[in-house]
């Protein structure tokens, strides 16, 4: 059993770690004993601090090994989630610097904008998409607050899911409209093709994967509500962010969003 004394550290480490610029081992080496329902107090705590510190708010959530690959790869069998905060928004045709990042990565996803609440314990992924007002491209920016991008299941979750900032782009379509197991996407970094997909990379199907999230917040009390935005998960693997890097991620029907980054 990991204490409130322990929670409150190692969320105050990982908050310390992000502003700092430094990052931390592994914290299952040091509590064995910290399993994943204790890494997401831990998540709650860090996001409660955040909100306090930075005088900012929930405005939806993340998800991560959404790809049976990457839950192979991590030895996991299931997602994880995050927290998005009002600050970590960017906006398109701003320049990024990479200053606050540690060791920043970009990945393409499909954002959920939701008009109703999606609540559990059966969420099924016509539930999802009945929710749905509009769906965007999205990139999401990932950066890990442990040494060399390297941590376990539960050192993610306490990590917020390696959430950073998030752009959507600035048209947003019903989602009736489209079939988005098939929804393709071309991923580009610097005018060069660096990955493809298509919706199906994210477990099947990306309202399901919003469908597991609301199940999986039923055991915690919670829900996704209305006017919250849920980033579905990665339909590639993330790419490392270097300064002057132009990503663009294109999705049939639905346009394209991109980001520029500085120093």
């Amino acid at each position: 059993m990991i204490k409130t004394d322990v929670i409150d550290q190692i969320a105050f480490e990982l908050y310390e770690a992000e502003k700092q610029k430094k990052s931390v081992n592994k914290f299952v080496d040091a509590y064995p004993e910290m399993d994943e329902a204790f890494a997401y107090q831990i998540q709650e705590r860090l996001i409660e601090m955040k909100c306090k510190e930075e005088k900012t708010q929930r405005v939806g959530r993340k998800l991560g090994l959404t790809s049976k690959a990457k839950q192979v790869m991590m030895g996991v069998h299931e997602p994880s989630y995050g927290v998005l905060l009002e600050n970590m928004q960017l906006f398109e045709g701003e320049r990024i610097s990479l200053a606050p990042f540690i060791h920043a990565k970009v990945e393409p996803e499909i954002a959920f904008i939701f008009n109703r609440e999606v609540k559990g314990p059966h969420v099924t992924v016509a539930d999802v998409l009945a929710a749905t007002e509009y769906i965007a491209p999205a990139l999401e920016i990932i950066d890990s607050r442990f040494q060399g991008f390297k941590f376990t299941l539960s050192d993610a979750v306490a990590d917020n899911s390696s959430s950073s900032r998030y752009i959507i782009g600035e048209r947003f379509y019903s989602p009736e409209n489209f079939d988005l197991k098939l929804m393709g996407m071309v991923f580009k970094q610097n005018g060069e093709v660096v990955a493809t997909g298509a919706g199906a990379a994210v477990m099947g199907h990306p309202a399901r994967a919003i469908a597991w999230l609301a199940n999986r917040l039923y055991k915690v009390g919670q829900s996704i509500q209305p006017g919250e935005v849920v980033l579905s998960g990665s339909l590639s693997a993330a790419i490392k962010i270097e300064a002057g890097d132009h990503f663009s991620a294109s999705f049939d029907g639905i346009g394209s969003v991109e980001a520029i980054f500085t120093e």
